[in-house]
C-alpha cells in the first residue's frame, strides 16, 4: 500500500514512538532500588566463566583469534572485510553447563569484534592502548576524560568518563583494573573489569554530581573487556570482547525499544575498535 504523501512516513513514526518510549524507559524509576544482588551475582558468574574460557584460549594449541575459529566461508569473508579496513563484529553468549545464565532485573550484553591495523607492530599497538592518559583524544567523543590512577608493571588502574548520546545523553564515570599479558613475540592479551561505575547527573553544569553506584538509570552497572593482539600479515589484529550489565527492559517495551537498548553496546565496541585502528595508523602511517 502506498503511503499518503501528506502523512508522516511509517518509519519516521516508528522512530518517534521508539524514541518516546526510550526516554520514558530512561526516566522511569528502577524497581526494587536499582542493581540487585541477584543480577550482580549472575554477572559475576558470567564473567568468571568468560574469563576462564578466555585464558584457556591464550595457551591452547588451537586458533588464537576468534575469526580463525569461524567456518571456512565465514572466515574468508571476515578476513576480506578486515583487510578492507572494516570491523568484524558478532554477538556471542557464554553458557553455564550449556544453559543461558538468568539475570533477574538485568541484561548482559556480550559482543566480540576484530579489526586489522596494516603496517602496525604489536609494540606500536600496545603502546597506544596503554597510553590511557590520552584515550580521551584517541576515542573521542565516546571518551571525554581519561587518566591513569596507578601503574605497576603489567597492571593499570584507569579512570574513563564515557559519554553516549542516543536520543538521550548518558555520561558515566568509571574506574577500571587492567592487566596485560605478553604471550610471545607476536601475541599479547589484556583483560579489565570496572571497579566503579557512577552515572553523572547534570553533566557540564555547576551542579554536576555523581549518582551512588547501582542507584541510577541502569545504563551500565558493570563491564569487563577481554583483548587479544596478534602481529601477522604485515600488521596487527586487535580483538576485543565486551561484557556489560545493564538494567532490564520493562515488560511490554521490549518489542519497541529492545533494539535501541541492545544496539548501544555493539556500536560502542565497533567504535572503540575503529578508533583504535585510526589512532594507531595516525602514528605509524599507512602500510607500504
Amino acid at each position: 500500500m502506498r503511503e499518503n504523501s501528506g502523512s508522516i512516513p511509517r518509519k519516521a513514526l516508528a522512530i518517534f514512538w521508539s524514541a518516546l518510549l526510550l526516554v520514558s524507559f530512561a526516566a522511569s524509576p528502577l524497581s526494587a532500588g536499582g542493581l540487585q544482588p541477584a543480577a550482580s551475582a549472575a554477572f559475576d558468574r558470567y564473567a568468571e566463566l568468560t574469563q576462564r574460557q578466555f585464558q584457556s584460549q591464550l595457551s591452547a594449541a588451537g586458533p588464537f583469534l576468534w575469526v580463525d575459529s569461524l567456518p571456512q566461508s565465514k572466515r574468508d569473508a571476515a578476513y576480506a572485510d578486515l583487510r578492507a579496513g572494516k570491523v568484524v563484529i558478532e554477538k556471542i553468549e557464554t553458557l553455564d553447563n550449556g544453559k543461558p545464565i538468568a539475570v533477574p532485573g538485568g541484561m548482559i550484553h556480550h559482543w566480540i569484534g576484530t579489526v586489522f591495523i596494516p603496517g602496525a607492530t604489536l609494540a606500536q599497538t600496545l603502546s597506544l592502548m596503554q597510553d590511557y592518559n590520552h584515550h580521551a583524544e584517541y576515542f573521542s567523543p565516546d571518551v571525554v576524560r581519561s587518566k591513569i590512577l596507578s601503574h605497576s608493571g603489567a597492571d593499570y588502574s584507569v579512570l574513563l568518563r564515557f559519554k553516549n548520546k542516543k536520543i538521550i545523553t548518558v555520561v558515566l564515570d568509571t574506574d577500571h583494573a587492567i592487566h596485560y599479558q605478553s604471550i610471545n613475540a607476536t601475541r599479547a592479551a589484556s583483560w579489565s573489569h570496572t571497579t566503579r561505575v557512577q552515572q553523572v547527573e547534570n553533566y557540564g553544569s555547576a551542579d554536576e554530581k555523581l549518582d551512588p553506584p547501582g542507584q541510577d538509570g541502569g545504563f551500565l552497572w558493570r563491564m569487563n573487556t577481554y583483548w587479544k593482539f596478534e602481529e601477522k600479515d604485515g600488521g596487527t589484529y586487535v580483538e576485543s570482547q565486551s561484557v556489560s550489565l545493564t538494567r532490564d527492559i520493562p515488560v511490554g517495551l521490549g518489542w519497541m525499544i529492545g533494539s535501541f537498548v541492545e544496539s548501544v553496546p555493539r556500536e560502542s565496541l565497533a567504535f572503540t575498535l575503529s578508533a583504535a585502528r585510526s589512532a594507531v595508523l595516525s602514528r605509524v602511517g599507512p602500510a607500504k
